[in-house]
């Protein structure tokens, strides 16, 4: 007699799909919350409204005091570190924009069965904590090193595969200047969804290198083929596809919707005039914003941009629109210092990574 396949060891192909949401994407979307377009107002985003993404089960830790951090394979002085150990080396605090690769991914047609993402996967915090670069240079990594491997304590399955969440930089990668091994958000310890004791920020990078619940450090001597480095977080256009790794964010703005929503659909309802619409955009490994653009029914004008907020942080901006009634569509766009500006139509990728197309909201105006 023939068995059932196994759902967990050996998980059918979830493949792509131009239907309703699954269960399992509705329940993804109640575990891992987002942004509130709204709150784009704060600088900071307040600790309940930055955007969380969590492969697993959040880690229990009691207290920081029993959290050790190794450090171990390719390198001279094989370490263990307390928090309080990592607290003695020199610290910093970086404000950082993080947004998740498959932000936008709901959008996309057919679209892969994975987090539900529409726009709110992203938020900005000021991350405070050692430089990851003075601790390597205590371990001393050997030259002929190839990856370090950050592994969290989350634990789970991805495509069938059991193993603790784990990513991989080169050394050149993980001794940037801006790469932190971070204890605190916003000023406060990590709260426990953030990673708690003890997190990676990957500065400039999506989201899934800014390893959450970091115990382990190992340097190993070849190429990481962990799942979640070589079996996704790849851009692929089919199932085929070995894939490129994705690395950094793509430039994005978006606009606080204006006016008063329907409780249901979210569509949005304005009032006659001088309308102030104001948003935020940032882009990858540092790059600057260079300007953002409105359209108002495909007509395109410059915005306003706020000054800098950091090197890593995204940029607020501003647009005076003059609301006349009847219904309308409003899009942003931004175009960072590279000269990449975000496209007006959805990019396919087959897991639904990296879509940065142009916002748009439709409005009524009485």
């Amino acid at each position: 007699m023939s068995r059932d396949p196994h759902p967990i060891l050996n998980p059918e192909t979830r493949g792509l799909t131009e239907g309703p949401f699954s269960r399992e994407e509705v329940r993804l979307a109640n575990r891992n919350s987002g942004l509130l377009l709204e709150a784009l107002r704060y600088d900071l985003t307040p600790f309940g409204l930055h955007y969380l993404l969590i492969h697993f089960d959040v880690p229990y830790a009691s207290s920081a005091d029993g959290w050790t951090l190794e450090i171990s394979g390719m390198v001279e002085n094989p370490l263990r570190l307390k928090l309080d150990d990592l607290k003695r080396y020199p610290q910093r605090t970086l404000r950082v924009t993080l947004e998740c690769a498959g932000n936008g991914r709901a959008a996309i047609a057919p679209r892969a069965q994975s987090q539900p993402w529409h726009l709110e996967a992203v938020g900005t915090a000021e991350w405070t904590g050692t430089p990851l670069k003075t601790v390597l240079e205590q371990a001393g990594v050997n030259a002929y090193a190839r990856d370090l491997v950050f592994y969290g304590k989350d634990r789970g399955f991805s495509g069938g595969i059991e193993h603790h969440y784990g990513r991989s930089l080169t050394p050149e990668q993980a001794s940037a200047e801006d790469v932190l091994l971070a204890w605190a958000m916003n000023g406060a310890p990590l709260l426990p969804q953030h990673g708690f004791p003890l997190r990676l920020i990957v500065p400039g990078w999506y989201g899934m290198a800014s390893v959450k619940w970091l115990d382990r450090i190992e340097v190993i001597d070849g190429p990481f083929d962990g799942f979640q480095q070589t079996g996704t977080y790849l851009y692929r256009k089919g199932e085929h596809d070995p894939g490129v790794p994705i690395t950094m964010m793509r430039p994005r703005s978006l606009m606080i919707p204006p006016g008063i929503p329907d409780a249901y659909s979210r569509r949005r309802l304005v009032e006659c005039g001088e309308i102030e619409l104001f948003g935020r955009a940032w882009s990858g490994a540092g790059l600057p914003i260079k300007s953002v653009e409105v359209a108002v029914d495909g007509h395109w004008q410059l915005a306003r941009l706020e000054p800098e907020a950091g090197q890593y942080a995204w940029r607020g901006w501003r647009f005076t629109w003059e609301a006349r009634p009847g219904e309308h569509e409003l899009m942003c766009r931004a175009r960072d210092a590279c000269g990449e500006t975000q496209p007006l139509e959805q990019r396919f990728d087959y897991e639904g990574f990296g879509n940065n197309a142009v916002q748009r909201i439709d409005v009524t105006v009485r």
